[in-house]
């Protein structure tokens, strides 16, 4: 765990340098609260790419706001709608799959890696390959490509910095602390806005009831698994690869507030944790200055409002994901990748109305039992063999869908 602190200590120099930074999924819910971070300090930062999937019109605004060198989109089909919106304003346009990859090669001193799915994989392997600081919010990154990517990442000499709110809060307690004090990490889960819920119950959710978190603000995919609690699954791999610690020493507890983020049992006993608001305001800051700290909009935690801390075990009966996702982690890489790919199909589904909530995790679990059948479990080693792995899966995972749907 010192080699993070070690790493990351040049992301800042001595506190009076602007840096530069870059956004891929500038659009979304944590590039929408990192543009507004950035905003705030405008003498701090400078921006040079600002990337998103299609949303011309917003990406151009943001453009605008922050004085970013460049705009891109990944979907041509919005190339134009940008380039109008930007014309005179000097600042670069471009669209496409290779566009969004080149940005995310600009040099800069961070980047936020936020594009939802495997389609953040490869613009965020190609910032990394520059050893460029990379503040990751992309799970799949990790899921499906961890020990890959991790290697590219000490390869070039970058930094990685989690930013979901768990892996922030375990980052910020262990500091340089060797890995010889750590006993386990627990990561807690809110449970969801179906905790209470008995399992036949949650047959007839629909995709309106599961998108009503009762604590976080998220896109659609990220609410979703949260209330599967896939996210925990996910995040669980994640952890595995962020924090080299075998899936064993990993726990999970649900703590309905989401006021504890995360803690650390160390060797003699004790145990920390970190505390803060529901708000991905916080992470976002403590990647952006790490390791100093800075002012940030984010909520403050009440804790005399608040009252009361409550902690629970995790079901595995009425939310099978994370038995799902810890069976994939124990069998290895490539389980973990068709893992991702079918939950991502599985997710799309539920909320197209093609499959009900509780044919998430069996469609999940049904697709890494059928494809590692049909695929080598050895570990991936380039971005190709991880491609390939999801191609396969995602294609199995839709016959599996498209079965269910039929039904």
């Amino acid at each position: 765990m010192s080699k993070f602190a070690s790493d990351t200590a040049k992301i800042l120099s001595d506190g009076t340098t602007q840096r530069r930074v870059s956004v891929l999924g500038a659009t979304g819910s944590v590039g929408c609260n990192t543009v507004e971070i950035l905003a705030a300090h405008p003498d701090a930062f400078a921006v040079e790419a600002l990337v998103a999937n299609a949303n011309a019109a917003l990406l151009a605004e943001q453009a605008r706001a922050l004085g970013a060198r460049l705009a891109v989109v990944a979907e041509e089909r919005a190339a134009e709608e940008l380039k109008a919106r930007l014309a005179g304003t000097g600042i670069e346009t471009a669209s496409g799959r290779a566009a969004v990859v080149e940005a995310a090669q600009r040099p800069v001193d961070w980047l936020m890696a936020a594009i939802v799915g495997v389609a953040g994989l490869e613009p965020t392997i190609a910032a990394v390959r520059n050893g460029i600081s990379v503040a990751l919010a992309n799970k799949e990154c990790l899921v499906s490509a961890g020990a890959f990517f991790m290697a590219e990442a000490e390869r070039a000499g970058a930094a990685i910095i989690p930013v979901d709110s768990e892996h922030s809060a375990i980052f910020q307690i262990l500091g340089d602390k060797p890995p010889s004090a750590l006993r386990r990490i627990i990561l807690t889960a809110s449970g969801g806005p179906f905790r209470t819920w008995e399992r036949e119950r949650m047959r007839a959710v629909t995709p309106k009831q599961a998108l009503r978190h009762p604590n976080w603000d998220m896109g659609a995919k990220v609410t979703i698994d949260s209330a599967t609690m896939m996210n925990k699954g996910l995040e669980l791999i994640e952890a595995h690869h962020l924090f080299a610690l075998e899936g064993s020493r990993i726990d999970i507890l649900v703590h309905p507030e989401s006021a504890v983020h995360g803690l650390v049992e160390f060797a003699d006993g004790s145990l920390l944790a970190q505390l803060g608001a529901p708000d991905m305001r916080t992470p976002i800051a403590v990647s952006l200055a790490w390791p100093r700290r800075m002012a940030a909009p984010a909520r403050r935690l009440d804790l005399a409002a608040l009252g009361t801390l409550t902690f629970e075990a995790p079901d595995d009966v009425r939310f099978p994901a994370m038995r799902i996702a810890r069976a994939a982690l124990d069998a290895g890489p490539a389980a973990t990748a068709i893992l991702n790919a079918a939950n991502e199909v599985a997710v799309e589904a539920f909320l197209a109305g093609a499959i009900g909530f509780l044919d998430i995790p069996a469609v999940v679990e049904a697709a890494v039992e059928r494809e590692l059948g049909h695929t080598s479990a050895a570990e991936p080693r380039s971005l190709e063999a991880v491609l390939a792995i999801d191609a396969g899966a995602r294609a199995r995972a839709r016959s599996l869908v498209a079965g269910r749907a039929s039904a």
